[in-house]
């Protein structure tokens, strides 16, 4: 391949012939990309356009540069860890998916306030008071890290479950317990999405540069869907998975909306 002719800034146009060489196989995973003088050769370009389009690369995840040896395909694993999302009940035992992973270290514990992104979930204004529980979490078989925190509402430690207001990091398969037991038939809801890892939340999950995490934010529902306490956890994309059994409802009636 000579001198490229597509559009764009030139760094990009050389990121692009590379990124169309690994998805048609060119460079597979795990293997060397050519030096910078051979890309140069290659491409007829100046050298900080050469490392500028492998920044770029570097970036979207495509490769790895590893310091005194060059720039390397990533291989992409499958995940290692699948983590079931569904909460069982036996009785008045609650059971989830990552109840088996052991803790790190010992939670954190601490006050905090609702967010613009936190209120909306909880049904409450910003500003408002929570407990908040952070676990740093592992899989005891891969050693695969993820982020588990818990914010309770000032009202329902208050209303609710008063046992939390002493020990609000006590286990959500316990809160689950607690909340039914004061009378609430619980409902969950819950979405995922993606992102790019803020730094402190990359070096905690050790995960590599260029990799996303997936954000799962959990609401509990109490009597009338009233939210009443809110779950984070936060893994690495590329060590795990979200596992969800879906059944199908039958609703006793139909109402219009």
């Amino acid at each position: 391949m000579g001198e490229i002719q597509r559009p764009g800034a030139l760094y990009q146009q050389v990121a692009a012939e590379i990124r169309s060489g690994i998805t048609a196989g060119e460079y597979k995973p795990g293997a060397p990309l050519p030096s910078e003088s051979q890309l140069i050769d290659r491409y007829q370009v100046s050298r900080p356009t050469v490392r500028k389009a492998i920044a770029a690369l570097r970036a979207e995840g495509l490769i790895e540069v590893i310091h005194g040896k060059g720039s390397y395909v990533r291989a992409v694993p499958a995940p290692a860890v699948t983590i079931k999302r569904t909460i069982t009940r036996s009785g008045k035992t609650f059971r989830t998916g990552h109840q088996a992973w052991y803790e790190v270290e010992a939670p954190t514990v601490y006050r905090t306030t609702t967010t613009a992104t936190t209120g909306p979930l909880l049904g409450l204004p910003e500003g408002e008071a929570l407990f908040a529980v952070d676990r740093l979490l592992s899989d005891p078989h891969t050693e695969t890290r993820a982020l588990h925190r818990v914010l309770i509402p000032f009202a329902t430690a208050a209303n609710e479950a008063e046992q939390l207001r002493e020990a609000p990091d006590t286990e959500p398969e316990q809160i689950y317990a607690i909340l039914t037991a004061a009378g609430h038939k619980l409902t969950w809801d819950e979405t995922v999405t993606a992102r790019m890892p803020l730094p402190d939340e990359r070096a905690t999950l050790q995960i590599p540069d260029a990799t996303p995490i997936v954000h799962a934010t959990r609401v509990t529902r109490g009597a009338d869907q009233r939210p009443l306490i809110l779950e984070e956890l936060r893994a690495g994309a590329d060590r795990t998975q979200l596992a969800y059994r879906i059944t199908a409802d039958s609703p006793r009636a139909l109402r219009a909306v």
